[in-house]
């Protein structure tokens, strides 16, 4: 059973950045995207941003210029790079995988992110 492991969040100040890390326990094959999700206090989960299989990336409107997705296949990881935070960006960030044909995506158990203003 592949595990996704978030790490890198934290409490920071407006303006600050943070590095997100999702690591996978064991090769990921079939992979068609992978996905940072957002869930704030009391909100539904959103998509972040996204990354597919052939490097094409996309972004929420509101993350667009200051966050980064980017993926290491030979590590197993997605990564987020997030700066300019603000407020807003406050919530907990899931890391998701998406794999081609009937099987069902990966989830990991969230990483805290707190922006103070």
């Amino acid at each position: 059973q592949v595990q996704l492991v978030e790490s890198g969040g934290g409490l920071v100040q407006a303006g600050g950045s943070l590095r997100l890390v999702c690591a996978a326990s064991t090769k990921i094959f079939s992979i068609n995207r992978m996905c940072w999700y957002r869930q704030a206090p009391g909100k539904q989960r959103v998509l972040v941003a996204a990354i597919d299989s052939g490097g094409r990336r996309n972004y929420v409107d509101s993350v667009k210029g200051r966050f980064t997705v980017s993926r290491d296949s030979a590590k197993n990881a997605l990564y987020l790079q997030m700066n300019s935070l603000k407020p807003e960006d406050t919530g907990v960030y899931y890391c998701n995988v998406q794999r081609l044909g009937l099987v069902s995506d990966l989830w990991g158990q969230g990483t805290q992110v707190t922006v103070s203003s």
